[in-house]
């Protein structure tokens, strides 16, 4: 006579219970799955929307799985029987850290003397008020005052602070050390000249309005000199002509009598504009002394106007992140060590250079896809979860 089993009504209720403590377990870790998934594939997107940011530093996500459930635990190896190992069930993911990393980008030419990049460890600092940030964006301008600023104002920090480069500086350049340099005349240097020249224009006009009025004299003088001998030559060749024509030789002995009157007349102009021209010389001769002087002791020359500061930190992936290609100092990336490019430990500065982003697209790309696979994984545990739990529920049934 066969024997026919009847499950428990209350057994039955237990396991439904017990299996759905389990199909819950593996429905929350997938939902801690898609969450750290969400998380990858916001932080994959921020890095290819700044693909082309100056300066930008990508972010990369690590995880780390979450407390294990043990159901049972190791036992050591003993005399009749070896070691088991413990049995443990994972509750799921989570995030382990979210780190910038700090690797340096490709430099693109721009041509432009204020645009730098690092090449090398090391940070700009711009200042607004009292409050430092640090910047790897070289794309610096300078303000209607002179001074060196980053695109929304900030001051980019010198050895003695801000940088102020003179409006009226005809060049300018930065060197590798971050040394910036200018083409200008030195301190005072335009006020000596404006005064020399209030003194020295009024004589240099008066001067050259008389030699002006010479050289015409001079000129006016020598046309009547060829024309008297024209006038000779043509009276000379009225009177050789045989037989003499009076009416032809009275012309040119009227045209003769006419160009030495001109000669005459500019002979004595002449001598009029030498006689106003004579004393001027001295005091003209004096004031243009003067004035070359104070013009070779105040020529532009190229001058310093400071040195662009640098600062790097023992841990730069604990710096925060506070947008605008600016980081401030946290609690784990120390304190900021100063110094210059060229010195030990920091990079050099690249004139007409941009630092570009260090994100390479076909790795966001690629791990793109693998955040989307894993997030669609998890979602097919939840599906596949809550299937199960129907079947459990329709045991009761």
């Amino acid at each position: 006579m066969p024997i026919i089993c009847r499950l428990n009504e209350a057994d039955t209720l237990f396991k439904i219970e017990r299996g759905k403590i389990y199909m819950l377990r593996s429905m929350y870790s997938g939902i801690s799955g898609l969450k750290n998934f969400q998380t990858k594939l916001d932080v994959i997107g921020n890095n290819i929307a700044n693909v082309n940011t100056y300066g930008f530093k990508k972010g990369r996500v690590i995880f780390k799985d979450l407390i294990s459930q043990t159901v049972a635990g190791a036992s050591g190896p003993g005399e009749a029987r070896g070691g088991v190992n413990p049995k443990q069930v994972g509750l799921g993911s989570q995030i382990a850290s979210i780190d910038t990393i700090h690797l340096g980008g490709s430099t693109q030419f721009t041509g432009n003397t204020l645009d730098l990049a690092i090449s090398g460890d090391g940070f700009f600092q711009v200042k607004e008020g009292n409050e430092t940030m640090y910047t790897r964006a070289g794309n610096f301008y300078m303000d209607s005052s002179g001074d060196l600023v980053d695109g929304d104002g900030r001051y980019v920090q010198g050895e003695l602070g801000k940088i102020t480069i003179p409006t009226t500086a005809s060049s300018m350049s930065v060197g590798q050390d971050g040394t910036v340099y200018f083409v200008d005349l030195p301190p005072g240097g335009a006020a000596k000249i404006e005064a020399a020249e209030v003194i020295f224009n009024p004589i240099e006009k008066k001067f050259k309005d008389a030699e002006k009025i010479l050289n015409t004299a001079e000129a006016t003088l020598k046309k009547a000199e060829v024309d008297v001998k024209k006038a000779q030559a043509d009276l000379k060749k009225a009177q050789a002509v045989v037989p003499p024509d009076a009416v032809e030789i009275a012309a040119a002995q009227a045209a003769e009598t006419l160009a030495l009157a001109a000669e005459v007349n500019a002979t004595a102009d002449v001598s009029a504009a030498k006689g106003v021209l004579a004393p001027l010389r001295g005091p003209y001769n004096t004031a243009k002394n003067v004035f070359d002087k104070v013009m070779s002791d105040n020529k532009a020359s190229l001058q310093e106007a400071g040195r662009i500061q640098m600062a790097k930190f023992s841990a730069p992936g604990g710096l925060d992140k506070t947008g605008g290609n600016l980081f401030r100092e946290s609690a784990n990336s120390g304190d900021a060590l100063i110094g210059f490019a060229l010195d030990q430990g920091f990079g050099t500065m690249e004139s007409g250079f941009l630092e570009m982003s260090n994100v390479d697209l076909s790795e966001e790309f690629t791990e793109m896809i693998v955040a989307q696979r894993g997030f669609q994984a998890n979602t097919r545990i939840i599906t596949t979860s809550d299937e199960i739990l129907q079947e459990l529920v329709n045991l009761k049934r």
